[in-house]
C-alpha cells in the first residue's frame, strides 16, 4: 500500500452505524415483578401508584426528558424520539400509573361516587392512550416479541375501559379475545418463567371472556358460577370483582324490599332499615352455600372463609341494629322490636359460631390420627381438641343463656334451650376423651384410665338422652356410639399398659442395679453431643417423643484444678525464742520523777 493511500485510510474511518435498532422488553415479566414488590400483592393500589411516580421521576432525570424548569413544556414522544429503550419504559410506566390511580378509586369503602367514577374512567381513558402509544411505538421501533406483548398489553387496555362503563360489550369481548390469543402464543415459546406468567394472565382473562359473554347473551351462566369465579386471586381480576360486588349488592338491595321480617323460633321481627336487610340477606345467602347440596363438595378451608363473610355480615346487621336503638328515643315499641331483633341475630350469630368450632374440631381430628400434614404441618396434639371442645362448651352455654333470657317465652324457645344443654353433654364427653388422650401421650396411665371411663360414663348418658328425644340428628348418635366404644378400648389398653410397667419396674430397677459399678461410672451411658461430633446422629430425639436431649452435662461436674499450695505454719508455738531485753532501750528517769512514785 502506498503512503498516500495509508493516509486517506486513517483519515476517514469506516463506523458501522446500526440502522433503526430493535428494542426488546418483556412486558408480562417487568410489570408482574414490579406489581408483586410494590404493593399488588396485597392489593395496595396507592403503593404502585407512587412507586410508578418515582420510577417516572427517575426515567425523566436520566433521560434528561424534562417538561421544563419554571413553567411546564410539553415534550412529544414519537418514532424519532425513542433513541433506547428508556423511552419505552416512560410511556408503559406512564399507562401503568394511570390505571393504578383508577383501581385506587375503584377500591373506595362504599365505591366511588358519580363524581368520582368520572375520574375513575377518565384514568381509564388516559391509561389506554398511553398503551396505545406504547404497541405503536414498539411495533415500530421493538422487536416481534416486544410489539406483540404491547399489542396484547394496549387490548387488554381498551378491555377494561369499555368493561368499566358498561357498554360495548362485544368490543370488550374482542379485545380480550386478542389479548387472549396473544398470550397463548407466547406461552408456548421463549424461557419457562415467562411462559408461566403469560398462562396465569390467560387463566385471568378467561372470567372477563365469560362475563362479557354472559352480558352480550353467547352464554348462560348462573349466579353461582359468577361468585365461583370472583373467587379467584390475580391483579387482573380486581376489576371483575368490583364489578361483580357492585352487581351482588344492587342485587341484594332489589331483594332486600321484599325482606320485612326476620323470622327466629316462632317470632317475627319487623326489619325497617334497609342496610339491616341487605346484611340479613348477605348473610342469608352464603349460608345457603353451607347448609347446600354442594356442601359437602365444598373444601374445608373455603368453609372457614364462607363463615368469616357470614360473621362480618351479622356484625353488620347488629351493629345498624344498634344504632337504630340509639336514635330510636322513647318510643318502647320500636326500642321492644329491635331487642328482640338483635337477640335473633345474636342467636343466629352462636349458632354459626358452634357450627364453625363443630368444623374446626373435625379438621383437628383428620390431623390427629396422621403423623405429619400433607402440606407438610404439624401434627395436631389432644390439647388442641380440648381446648376446642371447651370453646363449644362456653358457645352453647351463652347460647343457652340467651334464649333463656326473656319473660315470655315460646315452646320452641324452650325445646332449643333444652337441645344447647343436651350438645353440651356430647361435648363434654368428647372433651373428657381427648383430655384421656392427652394424659395417656404423657404416659400417666392411672389419670388416663380414670378419664376413659368417666368419659366412657358420660357418652352413655348422652346417648341414652339423645334417644329419648324425638328427630334427633343420627351423626351425632353414631359418633356417640363410636366415642362410647373407643373409650372402652383406650381404657382396656391403658390398664394393660400400665399393669406391664408396673410388672417392668422392678425388672428394670434390678437391671439398674446390676449395672451399677463401685467407680460410678455407667458403662452404657449415651454419649452428649460434644463427644460425637463425628456422627451424623440426633441428639434431641424423634419430635414425638417426650425425651431429654442428650446435648452437654448440666450442671456441669468439679473438676479438679492446680493452685498454689497452702502454708500452715504448726511449729511457731513451739519455738522458744531468745530474750532481747538487753538490747532494748531503757528509760532514763530524773529526782523529780522518783518523787511521784
Amino acid at each position: 500500500m502506498k503512503r498516500s493511500q495509508w493516509k486517506s485510510t486513517v483519515r476517514n474511518p469506516v463506523i458501522l452505524i446500526p440502522i433503526n435498532p430493535r428494542f426488546s422488553i418483556n412486558v408480562l415479566q417487568l410489570l408482574k415483578s414490579a406489581q408483586m414488590q410494590h404493593g399488588l400483592r396485597h392489593g395496595d393500589y396507592a403503593r404502585y401508584r407512587r412507586y410508578c411516580t418515582a420510577r417516572l421521576r427517575r426515567l425523566y432525570k436520566s433521560l434528561k426528558f424534562t417538561h421544563g424548569r419554571s413553567k411546564y413544556t410539553r415534550r412529544a414522544i414519537n418514532e424519532s424520539t425513542v433513541t433506547e429503550v428508556r423511552y419505552l419504559h416512560m410511556i408503559l410506566y406512564t399507562a401503568e400509573r394511570a390505571w393504578s390511580h383508577a383501581m385506587e378509586k375503584r377500591q373506595l369503602l362504599d365505591g366511588p361516587n358519580a363524581k368520582q367514577r368520572i375520574y375513575l374512567i377518565g384514568r381509564l381513558r388516559k391509561a389506554v392512550k398511553w398503551a396505545d402509544l406504547f404497541s405503536r411505538l414498539c411495533a415500530a421501533k421493538g422487536d416481534s416479541r416486544t410489539s406483540l406483548e404491547a399489542e396484547a398489553y394496549a387490548s387488554y387496555m381498551n378491555g377494561l375501559l369499555l368493561f368499566e362503563q358498561d357498554r360495548n360489550w362485544d368490543t370488550a369481548l374482542k379485545n380480550f379475545i386478542s389479548a387472549r390469543a396473544v398470550y397463548e402464543e407466547l406461552g408456548k415459546y421463549g424461557a419457562l418463567e415467562n411462559q408461566v406468567l403469560c398462562r396465569e394472565r390467560v387463566e385471568e382473562l378467561e372470567p372477563s371472556i365469560r362475563y362479557c359473554r354472559h352480558k352480550i347473551g353467547e352464554s348462560n351462566l348462573k349466579t353461582s358460577e359468577l361468585l365461583q369465579i370472583g373467587e379467584m386471586d390475580g391483579p387482573a381480576l380486581d376489576l371483575f370483582k368490583a364489578k361483580l360486588e357492585a352487581a351482588m349488592a344492587e342485587a341484594r338491595s332489589q331483594q332486600a324490599a321484599s325482606l320485612t321480617e326476620f323470622h327466629w323460633l316462632g317470632h317475627r321481627f319487623p326489619i325497617s332499615n334497609a342496610k339491616t336487610r341487605v346484611s340479613i340477606l348477605k348473610a342469608q345467602e352464603l349460608e345457603k352455600d353451607l347448609h347446600g347440596p354442594a356442601a359437602d363438595s365444598l373444601p374445608a378451608e373455603k368453609k372457614l372463609a364462607v363463615f368469616d363473610k357470614i360473621f362480618t355480615a351479622y356484625h353488620e346487621a347488629r351493629s345498624f341494629i344498634r344504632s337504630d336503638l340509639v336514635s330510636a328515643g322513647n318510643a318502647d315499641s320500636v326500642k321492644d322490636e329491635l331487642n328482640g331483633l338483635d337477640k335473633a341475630v345474636s342467636a343466629v350469630l352462636g349458632q354459626r359460631t358452634i357450627e364453625r368450632n363443630q368444623l374446626l374440631v373435625s379438621i383437628a381430628k383428620s390431623k390427629l390420627t396422621r403423623r405429619r400434614d400433607d402440606k407438610n404441618e404439624k401434627v395436631t396434639k389432644p390439647e388442641e381438641l380440648v381446648r376446642l371442645h371447651d370453646l363449644l362448651l362456653q358457645n352453647t352455654a351463652d347460647l343457652s343463656d340467651l334464649v333463656s333470657s326473656g319473660r315470655d317465652r315460646k315452646p320452641e324457645e324452650v325445646a332449643f334451650a333444652e337441645d344447647c344443654v343436651l350438645r353440651s353433654t356430647a361435648f363434654r364427653a368428647q372433651r373428657c376423651f381427648y383430655l384421656a388422650k392427652s394424659y395417656s401421650s404423657a404416659g400417666k396411665r392411672t389419670e388416663a384410665y380414670v378419664l376413659y371411663c368417666h368419659a366412657r360414663s358420660l357418652a352413655e348418658n348422652a346417648l341414652k338422652k339423645f334417644q329419648t328425644v324425638a328427630g334427633t340428628d343420627e351423626v351425632t348418635i353414631k359418633e356417640l356410639k363410636t366415642l362410647h366404644n373407643e373409650c372402652r378400648a383406650n381404657s382396656c389398653i391403658e390398664h394393660a399398659t400400665g399393669i406391664m410397667e408396673h410388672e417392668k419396674v422392678s425388672e428394670n430397677l434390678s437391671k439398674k442395679v446390676s449395672t451399677i459399678s463401685l467407680s460410678g461410672v455407667d458403662k452404657k451411658v449415651e454419649k452428649f453431643l460434644l463427644e460425637k461430633l463425628d456422627v451424623y446422629e440426633s441428639a434431641v430425639g424423634e419430635p414425638n417423643v417426650k425425651s431429654v436431649p442428650r446435648i452437654e452435662v448440666f450442671p456441669p461436674a468439679f473438676q479438679s484444678t492446680p493452685r498454689n499450695p497452702i502454708v500452715l505454719d504448726l511449729a511457731y508455738n513451739c519455738i522458744d525464742f531468745p530474750s532481747l531485753e538487753n538490747r532494748m532501750k531503757k528509760d532514763k528517769k530524773g529526782f523529780i520523777s522518783r518523787l511521784w512514785r
